[in-house]
């Protein structure tokens, strides 16, 4: 028996069409999905829930169906193993203050549990960059969904928002099946 383990299928550059029913994983990502804040996060948020778009700048784009937003409660398009993130940029301008970023997830449309963190601060003006990420087990749609928390946002410290680039933003990719 041969040890070749290759399959072609036509020539570089053809397209190969996937049944009904049937899944393409192992041919590359089915969906990449991006979300911003567009103004300004100046006291706690949670959840994050005004002030969200979907990318749309020159030259960015999304992949697949896209994640859908109400009220803050992102709904994930289809099953599957989810890369979820949150990045934060902001300020922080009181001494000891600090600004935080959470991902919560509920898996019963109701309840959420904390799954993610990232904090930056301790004073003065100063600049902070967060990222937090984790993997999400979309196994329903209806009950499975995620949520953003902005926190510990004393006056005058804030993450900043934009309609024309990712300041604060959330990025959604779908890895495989569930």
């Amino acid at each position: 028996p041969s040890t070749d383990t290759t399959l072609t299928l036509g020539e570089s550059g053809d397209s190969v069409a996937v049944g009904s029913g049937a899944t393409a994983n192992g041919f590359g990502l089915a969906m990449a999905d991006q979300w911003r804040v567009t103004a300004d996060i100046t006291s706690n948020a949670d959840p994050i829930s005004s002030n969200l778009e979907q990318i749309d700048t020159a030259g960015q784009g999304t992949l697949g169906s896209s994640m859908t937003v109400s009220s803050g409660i992102f709904t994930f398009p289809s099953t599957g193993i989810y890369l979820v993130e949150a990045t934060g940029a902001g300020v922080t301008v009181a001494s000891g203050d600090n600004i935080s970023l959470e991902i919560e997830v509920t898996t019963n449309n109701s309840s959420y549990t904390s799954v993610a963190y990232s904090a930056g601060g301790d004073g003065g003006q100063r600049n902070q960059a967060l990222k937090t990420s984790t993997l999400i087990d979309v196994t329903d749609t209806a009950n499975v969904k995620v949520r953003f928390k902005a926190d510990s946002i004393a006056s005058g410290s804030q993450f900043y928002g934009s309609s024309t680039r990712n300041d604060t933003f959330f990025t959604f990719i779908r890895l495989g099946d569930t």
